[in-house]
């Protein structure tokens, strides 16, 4: 199973950005796609952004525009790039590996805090 490790979340000003990163242990090109999912802890995982194997992306309505997926293979990493942020982005951010017929891979969450 693919061990995923979230970093680069942190405290930000309303308008400002952060880029997060899932770091795999294996092959990100196994999962059927990679996402990012944010919540808060316990409660339920909405997906804010899902990049499939062929590299087509989409977005949660509320982030597009202002965050972008990407991926290097090479690194086995995605990436959240996160702009014009606002205090609604606050959340746990997950990162979360696809795959058709077993269970889904999640990280540990890393804190987002939008505030002044």
């Amino acid at each position: 199973q693919v061990q995923l490790v979230e970093s680069g979340g942190g405290l930000v000003q309303p308008g400002g950005s952060l880029s997060l990163s899932c770091a795999a242990s294996g092959s990100i090109s196994g999962p059927h796609a990679m996402a990012w999912y944010r919540g808060a802890p316990g409660k339920q995982r909405d997906m804010v952004a899902v990049m499939s194997r062929g590299g087509s992306t989409n977005y949660a309505d509320s982030v597009k525009g202002r965050f972008t997926m990407s991926r290097d293979n090479a690194k086995n990493t995605v990436y959240l790039q996160m702009n014009s942020l606002k205090p609604e982005d606050t959340a746990v951010y997950y990162c979360n590996a696809k795959f058709t017929f077993r269970p889904d891979s999640w990280g540990q969450g890393t804190q987002v805090t939008v505030s002044s």
